[in-house]
């Protein structure tokens, strides 16, 4: 029996980018790319590349930080309807996906940020990403929009919270394209049910 369905939900990758070790600590750098070849370490020479990863401040409650643990977050992917929503609340006409450290835009999937967690993001030619969570608005975005432009960037993690995108791996090596279409795959099983305290 599938434990993943695909859906009629299909969105188009309308900018990809690749962002490099940071030369300069607490700011965002990036370049628009064309296509992404995708290996199962990510994309190679990226910040978040790799099969492994030292843990960071999203896990403290699980490790150390430096841990070593599997790389879940090789890739940010953010909404295209997303960031126009943060740039409205910023007060800007749009936000460069540079300045959020995004792998990949992609447009036409609503609500995306709230996608289920291990759902599958299938690209043309099979090239499939599988959703870790939710990103969590940082500092860094916000230090990196309030340098291009003084006086927005603030309000960021605010403006941001429940619209960052999602953390994302390689499932299937392949390469995304600009302009290529990805269906949306979710997992069968209901929503989790949490205890009732009491």
């Amino acid at each position: 029996m599938p434990a993943l369905e695909p859906t009629d939900v299909i969105g188009t990758i309308t900018w990809l980018g690749h962002v490099p070790h940071r030369k300069v600590e607490n700011y965002v750098d990036g370049a628009p790319l064309t296509e992404m070849p995708l290996s199962f370490a990510g994309l190679e020479g990226e910040v978040h590349a790799g099969l492994t990863r030292p843990s960071c401040s999203r896990v403290l409650k699980q490790y150390k930080r430096n841990t070593e643990i599997r790389n879940v977050r090789q890739l940010s992917i953010v909404s295209a309807e997303e960031l126009a929503e943060i740039a409205a609340d910023l007060g800007l006409e749009a936000i460069d996906p540079v300045w959020m450290g995004a792998s990949v835009v992609i447009e036409g999937i609503p609500d995306f940020t709230h996608i289920p967690p291990s759902s599958r993001l299938q690209a043309e030619g099979g090239c499939t990403l599988t959703v870790d969570m939710l990103n969590m608005p940082c500092q860094l975005p916000a230090r990196t929009i309030e340098t291009a432009r003084p006086g927005h960037g603030k309000r960021f993690k605010t403006a941001a919270k429940g619209k960052r995108g999602v953390t994302a791996w390689v499932e299937r090596e392949g390469v995304l394209r600009l302009g290529a279409t990805v269906r949306l795959h979710v997992p069968t099983q209901r929503p989790w049910r949490a205890p009732v305290a009491g």
